[in-house]
């Protein structure tokens, strides 16, 4: 549908970001959209200024507007001034772009980005969907859900109202990557790893955990004259400088070569091919991770962030691990002792690993992606 100027009307405005962990499933939604047969230029993402969404969205083809604004920290701070007022500015900005663009639906996946055009939604009497992929929703969310049309939930029992169960959206190389023999050759050579070496992949999430960088920086030490053995470490942008440090000396190897065979790098952009190639995933446990190793049925061991808001990675993890396709180490377990005794236990059983696979493959949710822009439509015709 055109305006009379000839501009193409948006269909759907997505909203949310600050973490890959929250643009991933947003664009998700937008490629399932576009599936549909929606323009992608009917599309827009609005998010904040200090995500990731300023890189990723482009990147995907789609249009995206930055707004300003931060996270409240949850206490008393200096800083929560500044992050109210940012918030505030946001908020207004948000209601020039919903009168502007006139969105048929709005779309959000949360956190801190989301709040803004959510509420202006509410307030602009805008359709809202609210795409909750925690096993407990985010704060976010939970207050903008009550005045939303409907709410696409990733895990049964959820408390939000008017729930729809979808699962989690998923990008489509997620859905396209693939661990039968041939396809784990592909994806290893996609990412660069020579065959024949065990394969470990860590990922602490896209801003990095301290605390698996640091064991996996020891387990990479202790392991540096195995030959059998390869670490592919994803260690978030800030922690790279620090880790490249300790990890001096450690590096690449050829299918020649002996020691360890280790890969550093800041941020994976062909993450489904990791996760396809590597025998066993060590990771925190947010949302977006856990459906995505799901998806690809990957074997995993599962730290959880502590302190995350209303202990959602933990009931992340629990879901998968009662599955079968995960083991649970706690962050304070999480020491190269502790994570080099359960890898290599892991490693002893290549039949344990296998059951994992399956258990979480089992366990996953491919279509959500499609369920949820199809609610999206549903909401957007209503509304008409």
């Amino acid at each position: 549908m055109r305006t009379r100027r000839g501009s193409v009307r948006t269909f759907a405005l997505l909203t949310g970001g600050g973490t890959a962990g929250h643009v991933q499933p947003a664009l998700a939604v937008g490629e399932a959209l576009v599936a549909r047969g929606h323009e992608r230029a009917t599309i827009l993402y609005v998010g904040s200024r200090r995500g990731m969404e300023g890189r990723l969205v482009p990147e995907a083809g789609f249009e995206v507007t930055l707004l300003p604004g931060r996270g409240i920290q949850r206490r008393v701070t200096v800083e929560n001034l500044g992050a109210l007022g940012g918030l505030l500015v946001a908020f207004l900005l948000a209601l020039v772009i919903l009168v502007r663009r006139r969105p048929r639906v709005v779309v959000t996946v949360g956190g801190y980005a989301g709040l803004p055009c959510a509420v202006g939604a509410i307030l602009l009497r805008v359709p809202l969907v609210v795409v909750s992929y925690d096993a407990v929703p985010g704060t976010s969310n939970r207050i903008v859900a009550r005045f939303a049309t409907r709410c696409a939930v990733a895990f049964e029992g959820s408390s939000l109202p008017c729930q729809v169960l979808t699962g989690a959206p998923l990008r489509r190389s997620v859905l396209e990557a693939d661990r039968s023999s041939p396809g784990r050759e592909t994806a290893r050579a996609t990412i660069g790893v020579p065959p024949g070496r065990f394969l470990l992949a860590v990922a602490g999430g896209s801003l990095g955990a301290r605390r698996v960088n640091e064991a996996t920086v020891g387990l990479a030490r202790s392991w540096a004259g195995r030959d059998d053995v390869a670490i592919y470490h994803v260690t978030g942008e800030r922690n790279l400088a620090v880790v490249r440090a300790a990890t001096t000396g450690l590096g690449p190897k050829d299918s020649a070569e002996n020691g360890l065979d280790y890969r550093l790098v800041a941020y994976e952009k062909k993450m489904p091919a990791l996760l396809a190639a590597c025998d066993l995933a060590v990771c925190r446990a947010g949302a977006s991770t856990v459906a995505e190793l799901a998806a690809i049925g990957t074997p995993s061991v599962l730290v959880p962030l502590p302190g995350a808001p209303n202990d959602h990675q933990t009931r992340n993890a629990e879901v998968l691990s009662r599955a079968g396709g995960a083991v649970i180490l706690l962050d304070d377990d999480c020491t190269e002792e502790g994570l080099r005794g359960l890898v290599e236990s892991l490693m002893s059983e290549p039949g344990r690993l296998c059951a994992m696979s399956a258990a979480a493959a089992a366990a996953g949710h491919r279509d959500a992606a499609e369920k949820v822009a199809e609610l999206v439509e549903s909401v957007a015709r209503g509304a008409a």
